[in-house]
């Protein structure tokens, strides 16, 4: 009986594919702290990309000199408020923390209104309880001064890499181009989502933070609270929060307000939050980020919870988009080898028989 032999090129290819992937493999365990870096790098090249060609190819700039001046951009617009921000933080929060008997001097004013309420007297909110809370927060101090660490040492990596990235842009794209082996029909949709996608999340992620960050530090200030600007800032931050968002910072802010006697400032600021800060995220996803990219809020709530437990604050940005790239996977292999809409699945469709799904994204 004479058996089938196996192909000597495919054998070669599957031991070629084996090695690139073990090497990427070890590349990628032993570089993953500066992962952020060249994820980093890869996203402001996205956003870079169209201004670099037009300055080096219809301007005839030179490559290093229109290199260095979007780096500059990027330090002056980027990195430079990300240090102011760093920089105002962290003394903040350490000081918060630190300070304990102003805290409880506070806390004291919300104790005593829980405790005069029958409906929220249950709740611990002893000194012991305090204590316990806000030795528990002192130990996020450490990876807190590690993430910034880490932020730092990301960025230098990534403006390292964008250099090199737009200095040898076509280079590198038709080298990408060609080692992606997939239809010319298949790569040009996975460039199109990648680019949507890399602009929602860089873009569309810090936009949404900003503008919740301003209005809810302007209602701050008006109701009367201490610390605007720091509470505004908590508030852009929150809206990473999966659910919650933004309510875990001015809810609490309400309470202290109702707790020491502010009842209308207290009532107010419940109202403007509701009201207000959480109408921007619908009205800004509805406008503005639904022109960035059609990015479901799912992929962004997972997103960033796989990316703050891979990253850190870096994370933010990255873990939505590395979640979103499986749905453009997917649909890549669905234009590649996918196969028509079984007859079940046609008379139940709102898709037409004729005209299959896998076709229809390729129109």
């Amino acid at each position: 009986m004479k058996y089938k032999q196996i192909n000597n090129n495919s054998i070669n290819q599957i031991m070629l594919i084996v090695i690139i992937l073990l090497i990427c493999i070890l590349i990628f365990t032993s570089l993953f702290y500066y992962l952020p870096g060249f994820l980093g790098a890869i996203t402001l090249y996205v956003l870079f990309r169209k201004v670099n060609f037009r300055l080096t190819v219809e301007k005839g700039w030179n490559k290093s000199i229109a290199s260095i001046l979007l780096i500059l951009l990027t330090i002056i617009f980027l990195v430079g408020p990300l240090y102011l921000l760093i920089n105002y933080m962290v003394p903040q929060v350490t000081d918060v923390i630190n300070n304990k008997n102003e805290i409880i001097q506070k806390f004291d004013s919300i104790k005593t209104y829980f405790k005069d309420s029958p409906y929220l007297s249950n709740i611990d909110l002893s000194d012991t309880a305090l204590i316990g809370a806000l030795q528990r927060a002192a130990k996020f101090i450490p990876n807190i001064l590690n993430s910034v660490a880490e932020v730092g040492v990301n960025v230098l990596v990534a403006l390292f890499v964008l250099y090199f990235m737009l200095v040898s842009s076509k280079q590198l794209e038709q080298t990408i181009y060609n080692a992606i082996p997939f239809s010319k029909t298949s790569k040009t949709e996975l460039w199109k989502e990648f680019d949507m996608m890399v602009k929602s999340n860089a873009i569309g992620i810090p936009i949404l933070a900003i503008c919740q960050g301003i209005v809810a530090g302007l209602g701050y200030w008006f109701f009367g609270l201490e610390s605007p600007i720091f509470l505004g800032i908590l508030t852009a931050v929150a809206t990473i929060i999966p659910i919650l968002g933004t309510m875990v910072v001015y809810l609490p802010a309400a309470l202290f307000l109702l707790a020491n006697g502010q009842s209308g400032n207290a009532i107010g600021l419940a109202l403007y939050g509701i009201i207000i800060i959480g109408s921007i995220d619908n009205i800004l996803r509805f406008t503005i980020l639904k022109k960035l990219g059609d990015v479901h809020p799912l992929i962004t709530v997972f997103g960033v919870l796989l990316g703050l437990n891979l990253f850190g604050m870096l994370g933010l940005i990255f873990g939505p988009l590395i979640l979103s790239c499986v749905g453009v996977l997917l649909k890549v292999y669905g234009i590649e080898f996918g196969r028509s809409t079984p007859a079940i699945v046609e008379s139940t469709s709102i898709v037409e028989s004729d005209n299959p799904p896998h076709e229809a994204d390729t129109e």
